[in-house]
């Protein structure tokens, strides 16, 4: 059971403090008198049990949808679902803690682990984050979100620096974890390998210490990534509880404590989180477990059907009828030979896998024919022989299904894509095949997001098909004829080209430096403030049926704001809709994107079924990060609050209006006069000492005009040094007047 918060650590000597605070192998920490070991393993999509370093495993598990796939379900709740089961998988492997999940940002999409993250967005990333760790944590074992934090690219992953200002930290890529610490309560935190503006996460106190525990209030683990550990010391005293794996350096760290280098409170505070660590995830605790991998298949299952998004539907190509003398040509590689996961260290062993190919030809039958069309490795001699036989069966048959993607070499932790292109003999082969039937749908199979603008009119139907773990056959192969609708939609925008992309000119960096120099403006937020053409918007998907949206009803509340709006199918099939809030501030006092996603809700809805959706927004929906007050603000005035089926299908939209919240922008002698006037307290201290002055009629600021503008502009302290009358000290005298005032308000 727990202990109590009360209960005293163990004794223990300054050598065990200070060498329990990293691993005793690859897998699990070192135990000692009153904490026992605690046995850690990869995954975030299903579990990857090995016995020392190295990727294969040969204790079999269920291989649930990576991130990208089951990201793009927008369903907390199956999320949840999927996380419980991945945590009672845990359980039978004794496994107390499940490295995952990983939240971090699609800042480009050549990153090549984008099919383990989630979204472009944080709101999206974190709820999907939040649920994952909340369905691993019902089952008594722990979850581990990373990487914290800025961890965008795997070129120079171990070591490159990350300069980014905190507004766009703040906004963009610690949202999602702040989410899952305050709402989730995860058992560890991984610290990323990078550096942030220099300093390597793992000892960076501002993001392990200020941010991590004092802003948001985390009492778990900080546990390292494998192998990101450079100064042991440091790391600790920055706030990292353990290293991972196996220890180096025991002796700097005992030579460290010994000294008071390393004050042993610190140990003491590492050795009290992994006691209550040990008794919190505990993988024994709540009695043995067995899994039934059917129903675990079934799972799945259920997941990856609702992840595939319908990018394009021409004329109602899809679905493919299931009855009748149609002819299918399922052509590609992939419909075969799954690719359901991507590379690395997330691989999972997977129990069952089911093929497109196969679950197609039990569906249809023998009016199923299929061609491989193209090899893996781009044989050129081969693919030129596959294509023409591609091409002859295209020729026979009705319709034309084409199975392509990007193989495993295309994508993978430890290194970076170089485009966004299909594979050269596969886009061939769809040139070829479209020559000789109109007839052709595409389905996807890829990590990360592929470039549709130069392909796409050669195809009646798009389904983007992601990464869908061990059941994915089976769930492309129903969302085609229909037995399923599809309900995914884009959790990343797909853009025309490479180059619109936002980080483009500053993705990956050099010299050991990657600048974020689009800030705030990533994904959708930079296409739509622009005005940039995409392929298709963030929050993108097409059904098989229609949905319509009314009685949108806007309202301020002691918190925030309340959305009220109806979604109803008006079509003849059941399906499922995700409806989206977008706030837009076109007051601002600083730059804003033209909006952001607020909020979110799945709606299934039978054909002629209406629901009322009911959305609360807290004041976080309409702040702000503010570098000089250094705080979330609200600016005072309208918002207009969206909604719709995409960034660009807002069907709705209302404006309410919220009171100024945040903390004050505090004034010194730094600051502008312009700022000086705009604050109440500030401006009647200015203009008292101003009447003081001979010549005070000269002083009055009129910044209707450009002489007023330009002194506008000026600090305080700066101006006065230019006025002859103004005494020495003047501006620290007009500060402490200030505080002063300010103070006794």
């Amino acid at each position: 059971m727990p202990r109590e918060d009360d209960e005293v650590i163990p004794d223990l000597t300054i050598e065990q403090k200070a060498t329990l605070a990293s691993g005793a192998d690859f897998w699990s920490t070192k135990p000692v008198p009153g904490i026992r070991r605690i046995t850690m393993n990869d995954g975030p999509h299903g579990m990857r049990v090995v016995g020392d370093i190295g990727i294969k495993s040969d204790k079999k598990a269920t291989c649930f949808p990576p991130a990208v796939g089951l990201g793009a379900t927008w369903n907390p709740a199956l999320q949840r679902e999927v996380g419980a089961a991945i945590g009672r998988e845990a359980r039978a492997l004794g496994v107390d803690i499940v490295l995952g999940p990983g939240i971090n940002i699609k800042r480009s999409p050549l990153c090549g682990r984008n099919f383990e993250y989630v979204s472009e967005d944080p709101l999206v990333a974190g709820s999907f984050g939040q649920a994952l760790v909340e369905g691993i944590q019902s089952q008594g074992v722990g979850a581990s979100v990373k990487h914290f934090a800025a961890n965008n690219q795997e070129t120079d992953r171990m070591q490159v620096s990350a300069e980014v200002d905190e507004r766009t930290l703040r906004e963009i890529y610690l949202p999602a974890f702040e989410q899952v610490v305050k709402n989730a309560a995860p058992a560890t935190v991984m610290c990323s390998y990078n550096r942030v503006n220099g300093v390597y996460a793992s000892q960076n106190e501002w993001l392990l210490s200020k941010v991590l525990r004092d802003d948001w209030g985390f009492d778990g683990v900080v546990v390292s990534d494998w192998g990101a550990v450079v100064d042991r010391v440091e790391a600790v005293k920055a706030g990292l509880d353990l290293k991972m794996p196996t220890a180096t350096g025991d002796d700097r760290m005992i030579a460290a404590a010994e000294s008071g280098e390393l004050p042993e409170f610190v140990l003491d505070r590492v050795v009290a989180r992994l006691q209550k660590l040990a008794d919190r995830a505990d993988a024994s605790r709540l009695g043995p477990v067995t899994i039934d991998f059917d129903a675990q298949h079934e799972l799945a299952l259920r997941a990856a059907l609702e992840g595939p998004v319908l990018l394009k539907n021409e004329n109602g190509a899809l679905p493919l009828p299931e009855t009748g003398s149609t002819r299918i040509a399922v052509v590609g590689e992939f419909a075969r030979t799954p690719r359901f996961q991507g590379s690395g260290s997330s691989q999972v062993p997977a129990a069952k896998v089911d093929s497109a190919l196969g679950e197609l030809s039990e569906l249809l039958g023998d009016r199923v024919r299929f061609a491989p069309g193209f090899t893996f490795d781009g044989s050129a001699e081969a693919d030129e022989a596959l294509a023409r036989e591609a091409r002859s069966l295209a020729a026979e048959s009705d319709w034309t299904v084409l199975f392509l993607g990007l193989p495993d070499s295309y994508e993978s932790e430890g290194f970076d894509r170089a485009s966004i292109d299909l594979p050269a003999n596969q886009l061939a082969l769809l040139e070829t095949v479209s020559a000789v039937t109109r007839r052709v749908v595409v389905v996807l199979s890829n990590g990360g997001l592929v470039e549709t603008e130069s392909w796409e009119f050669r195809a009646r139907a798009i389904l983007e098909g992601w990464l869908l773990g061990q059941a994915g056959g089976a769930a492309l192969a129903q969302l085609l004829v229909g037995r399923a609708n599809p309900s995914g939609k884009l959790t990343e925008s797909i853009p025309v080209k490479l180059e619109e992309t936002p980080a483009y000119i500053n993705f990956p960096g050099c010299d050991g430096q990657v600048v974020y120099g689009e800030r705030i403006y990533v994904g959708y937020r930079y296409y739509d403030t622009r005005g940039l053409p995409v392929s298709y918007p963030f929050g993108h998907g097409l059904s098989y049926t229609e949905f319509e949206y009314s009685g949108l009803s806007v309202s301020a509340t002691d918190s925030g704001a309340s959305v009220v709006f109806t979604v109803t199918n008006v079509g003849e099939v059941a399906g499922a809709e995700v409806a989206q809030v977008y706030r837009g501030d076109r007051h601002s006092k600083i730059d804003r994107p033209v909006h952001e996603l607020v909020g979110f809700r799945k709606v299934f809805l039978e054909p002629g079924e209406s629901e009322t959706v009911t959305i609360e927004l807290d004041s976080r929906a309409f702040a702000y990060w503010s570098i000089a007050r250094h705080g979330w603000i609200v600016d005072e005035g309208l918002f207009t609050l969206s909604v719709g089926a995409s960034s660009r299908d807002l069907r709705l939209s209302g404006d309410v209006r919220l009171a100024a919240q945040g903390p004050a922008l505090k004034l010194t002698q730094f600051s502008s006069i312009a700022d000086w006037f705009a604050d109440p307290i500030g401006a009647q201290v200015l203009q008292g000492a101003i009447a003081q002055l001979p010549d005070a009629h000269a002083f009055q600021l009129d910044v209707t005009t450009n002489e007023g503008k330009m002194f506008a502009a000026i600090p305080l302290g700066h101006l006065l040094t230019m006025v002859p009358q103004a005494p020495t000290g003047a501006a620290q005298q007009l500060v402490a007047a200030y505080e002063q005032a300010l103070a006794g308000r």
